[in-house]
Order: structure tokens, then C-alpha cells, then sequence
């Protein structure tokens, strides 16, 4: 099993949980696809596009859940990123758990397994 993990304003989430969807965040919509990121990924996506941002999520994911809606592509660095190509229900989340900004301004990632 590879889990992928979706970062996610709390507000959002609460939101997607209420419609039974998550249809994506505004870059998700622009691109026309839902950005993951692996274990390895979480922390720089963290950092490169959540910087400093308070009440944050980590929801976790079985890739394989997915199907062949899910592709991984080349992003940052040539690196193979999952990128989902259809909506997502919440309730498919293995775990979602809260991502706390820690004194220096850094998230604070809670254990990352199933």
C-alpha cells in the first residue's frame, strides 16, 4: 500500500466533508487535477505552498484506491508526483490529522503511516 497525502485548510475540508466532495482547492481547479504528495513530498509542498499558513490537515490516502484516476507525473525537480484526475470523497481518507505550525514558523508533521 503507498499512501499519498493531501494538505488542506481546515475550513475547506470541513466544507468538502459537508458536500460528501472535494472538488480541490484553487490550484487544483487551475490545473485541472487534485495535487498529492508522497511521505517524502508532504514537508517541501509544506513549505513551498503552505508557508506559514495556521489550521492546516494531512489526510492520508491509498494510492490504489484511486484507480487509473490517478497519475503520477513529473513535477518539481523531474520527481513523479500523484495527481488525482477526478473528485475525491472525503471519506475515503485513511486519517486526517492536524499539520501545527511549530515556534520557527515550520509544520509539524504528525507520524506518517497507515
Amino acid at each position: 500500500m503507498t499512501l499519498i497525502f493531501k494538505i488542506v485548510p481546515r475550513a475547506m475540508w470541513q466544507e468538502a466533508q459537508a458536500a460528501g466532495v472535494f472538488k480541490g482547492a484553487p490550484v487544483d481547479l487551475a490545473d485541472g487535477y487534485i495535487h498529492f504528495s508522497t511521505a517524502d513530498q508532504a514537508r517541501e509542498t509544506a513549505a513551498k505552498h503552505f508557508s506559514g499558513q495556521e489550521d492546516l490537515l494531512l489526510a492520508a490516502f491509498e494510492s490504489e484506491a484511486f484507480g487509473e484516476a490517478l497519475k503520477w507525473e513529473p513535477s518539481r525537480g523531474g520527481a513523479l508526483f500523484p495527481h488525482l484526475y477526478a473528485e475525491l470523497k472525503p471519506d475515503a481518507a485513511l486519517w486526517v490529522k492536524a499539520l501545527p505550525l511549530s515556534a520557527d514558523g515550520a509544520h509539524v508533521f504528525p507520524e506518517m503511516s497507515a
